[in-house]
């Protein structure tokens, strides 16, 4: 097979009579060492293959084409030679850079944001599950990355991305991440936050802070009180101060999760052998939001034990429900993000995240203008339901099938998020016409229904 060099991708046509049943990704095409690299797919659009103009010995299972090209299944052990012999295919760790993350469940839509971001100045994440995620899809670390290599190879993407292993609550589920070779690591201390301290009474807040892990703290109540009390700290045109009760109910809400943060920070350290990569800390999946006071606390100890991250995502006020914009007054999310940017710029620098990002459409230019472009935003399945809703059109009768499995198995699968959803308002599948059963993807009870099911 013959393959035009100095061409642009956009105009390359490959129409030999060898390759007739075969329909080439022009973006995909690159020449390194002299050898040309291309992917493309069947004429019924079920099957791609990795086109190359060599045999290459570490690749399995490859078949000659007529025009002496060789075509290689979209397998594992292929991904990983293609990241080694070409280096934009390897995710990068993306530091404070402006990000937004994808978050593909069905590892098929990373084309789609490729062309979503490229006209953006936003540095992407291309490959990012949670393990609560993957369980779910029954999809692994691995498979995720690989879904991801294979979109950027399609679409040429040359800039850097990353690869984000989101929401790892124990050390246990480390070790398959790096070996994967993801760039970002998102500890979620969620469960070790304590969510009475809010509105706990006197006494059972003295009892719950002498009782804190002082040891895995490196800490003292007295330390504590000596570093927090009977002083103020800067922060930027105000100061910010604890008095006695201010200071316990930040200890006693963040003090176990700042202890299980440390420990997956060092444990990721000993994995990673000092492999560049960003670290986000997530709170945002708690009940109560995270005022400012506790945000510096959190932040100021996590580095007095050592821990270095990238970015933070806190938990506003107002409500992040999936896949529908910010509930909430938009002058209090205002106020709170510039507070929680302040603390970031002084104690960093270091992003803020936004999780549940998806759809936030009325937030993103307030969050831009107090972060100063110090912002990531995680998402997660609005690709998702975009397919449902080409689904919708083009296959009703599985979509419905697929609206009622939902109905059945929200109940069970809601517990993990935060939504806003009354599932009554919810139309049975038989009761939605056909031509209307599109409009679902716009219902807000609908929508959020069947993003987390």
């Amino acid at each position: 097979m013959y393959i035009p060099q100095n061409k642009s991708f956009e105009s390359l046509a490959y129409q030999t009579p060898e390759m007739d049943e075969w329909q080439i990704y022009p973006r995909s095409i690159n020449e390194q060492d002299g050898i040309t690299y291309f992917l493309c797919r069947d004429r019924s659009g079920s099957q791609k293959r990795l086109g190359i103009s060599a045999q290459l010995d570490e690749l399995e299972s490859c078949q000659e084409a007529k025009s002496g090209v060789w075509l290689y299944p979209l397998t594992a052990t292929n991904a990983a030679v293609l990241r080694s012999r070409l280096c934009w295919l390897q995710p990068q760790p993306l530091g404070l850079v402006k990000s937004f993350s994808f978050g593909d469940r069905p590892g098929l839509a990373t084309p789609g944001h490729i062309q979503a971001v490229r006209p953006t100045q936003f540095a992407p994440i291309f490959a990012q599950q949670s393990v609560r995620e993957n369980a779910r899809t029954r999809r692994t670390p691995q498979v995720v990355l690989d879904d991801a290599t294979w979109g950027v190879f399609q679409e040429g993407w040359r800039e850097p991305w990353g690869a984000d292993a989101d929401h790892i609550k124990e050390t246990i589920d480390i070790e398959s991440f790096v070996i994967a070779g993801y760039t970002q690591f998102t500890f979620d201390p969620g469960d070790f936050v304590d969510n009475s301290a809010d509105l706990a009474a006197s006494d059972d807040l003295i009892h719950k802070f002498r009782n804190l892990p002082w040891r895995e703290l490196y800490s003292t109540p007295h330390t504590l009180y000596r570093d927090y009390l009977e002083r103020s700290f800067h922060l930027e045109n105000h100061r910010l101060s604890y008095d006695e009760t201010i200071l316990l109910r930040a200890a006693v809400k963040c003090g176990r999760s700042i202890a299980h943060v440390s420990r997956l920070y060092h444990y990721l350290q000993d994995c990673i052998q000092g492999k560049p990569h960003d670290i986000e800390i997530s709170v945002d999946e708690t009940e109560m939001p995270t005022s400012i006071h506790e945000h510096f606390f959190f932040a100021r100890e996590l580095q007095r034990l050592g821990v270095r991250w990238t970015s933070l995502a806190p938990r506003f006020v107002g409500l992040f429900a999936k896949g529908v914009d910010y509930i909430g007054d938009l002058g209090d999310f205002a106020a709170d993000i510039n507070g929680h940017a302040a603390v970031a710029r002084e104690l960093g620098p270091y992003k803020i995240s936004l999780h549940s990002g998806s759809d936030k459409f009325s937030i993103y230019p307030l969050a831009y203008q107090a972060t100063q472009g110090l912002v990531h935003t995680k998402t997660a399945s609005t690709s998702y339901l975009e397919a449902l809703r080409v689904l919708a059109r083009s296959e009703p009768a599985f979509f419905r099938q697929v609206l009622a499995f939902s109905q059945e198995h929200f109940t069970k699968d809601r517990v993990t998020y935060i939504l806003s959803v009354d599932p009554e308002k919810v139309p049975p599948a038989g009761g939605v016409s056909d031509s209307h059963l599109p409009d679902l993807l716009d219902d807000f009870h609908a929508r959020q229904l069947l993003h987390v099911t």
